[in-house]
C-alpha cells in the first residue's frame, strides 16, 4: 500500500471550472498540474503528455479528459492513460478536497 504525504495546494476556487494550474513544485523532477472539471471534480497528473511531454495543464478539458495542446492526445484525468488508439500514460496522483481546499498526495519513498 502506498503512503502519501499530503501537500496543501490552496483553495479549490483558485482553479477555474474546466481549467488547470501547474504547481510551483513537482514530483521526482516532473511538474504536477491540478485539473478541475465542469462537474467540479479535481484531479492531479504529472504535467507531461506521454507522447512528447506536452504541458497537459495547457490543454482543453472535456468531461474527465484533457487534450494535449501539442498533438491532440486525449488523456484520462482519473488514470493518466491515453485514450485509444494512442497508448501510454502519465502518472495520476491522489487529490483530497476538504473545507474548500485542495491537497495533492505525493508518494512517500520507502527506506530500506
Amino acid at each position: 500500500m502506498t503512503e502519501f504525504a499530503w501537500k496543501k495546494i490552496g483553495l479549490g476556487t483558485d482553479i477555474p471550472l474546466r481549467g488547470a494550474r501547474r504547481l510551483c513544485f513537482g514530483h521526482e523532477g516532473h511538474p504536477i498540474a491540478i485539473f478541475r472539471t465542469g462537474a467540479n471534480t479535481y484531479f492531479a497528473l504529472i504535467d507531461e503528455c506521454p507522447h512528447r511531454a506536452g504541458p497537459l495543464s495547457e490543454g482543453i478539458i472535456a468531461g474527465e479528459t484533457v487534450t494535449c495542446p501539442l498533438h491532440n492526445w486525449v488523456i484520462e484525468l482519473d488514470s493518466g492513460k491515453a485514450a485509444a488508439p494512442d497508448e501510454g500514460h502519465t502518472r495520476a496522483l491522489p487529490v483530497r478536497f476538504e473545507d474548500g481546499e485542495i491537497y495533492v498526495g505525493l508518494p512517500v519513498r520507502e527506506t530500506v
